[in-house]
């Protein structure tokens, strides 16, 4: 479900925002903003604004950083294998996950 609650405005027109909601949308970053909008019918809009879109933040994680590096090295070693077309592609799935072919680097 999502957030529902009341943020108190302090004197200086200060509010703060939950700390689940901070951390679900990363706004505990570095550079991150939140953006107001306000319409016409009165409600005030807030969006996180980052330096990288929330849609796109799983490349930016730990973990996926780290699966890039490892495939940026295995290219850079030759770890890998070309083909031709997709046929070739399967065909050589097939024979993998058959057991009929090497598992591995390149040929």
């Amino acid at each position: 479900m999502a957030f529902h609650g009341f943020l108190a405005v302090q004197g200086r027109g200060t509010v703060a925002l939950p700390a689940e909601l901070r951390r679900k949308y990363r706004l505990d970053e570095a550079g991150a903003q939140v953006e107001i909008t306000e319409r016409e019918d009165g409600v005030l809009e807030l969006r996180p604004a980052l330096p990288v879109p929330v849609d796109e933040m799983w490349f930016w994680s730990k973990g996926h950083q780290a699966a890039e590096r490892e495939a940026e090295d295995d290219l850079t070693q030759g770890r890998f294998r070309d083909y031709a077309d997709a046929e070739e592609l399967l065909a050589d799935f097939v024979d993998i996950t058959d057991g009929g072919g090497p598992v591995g680097p390149a040929r």
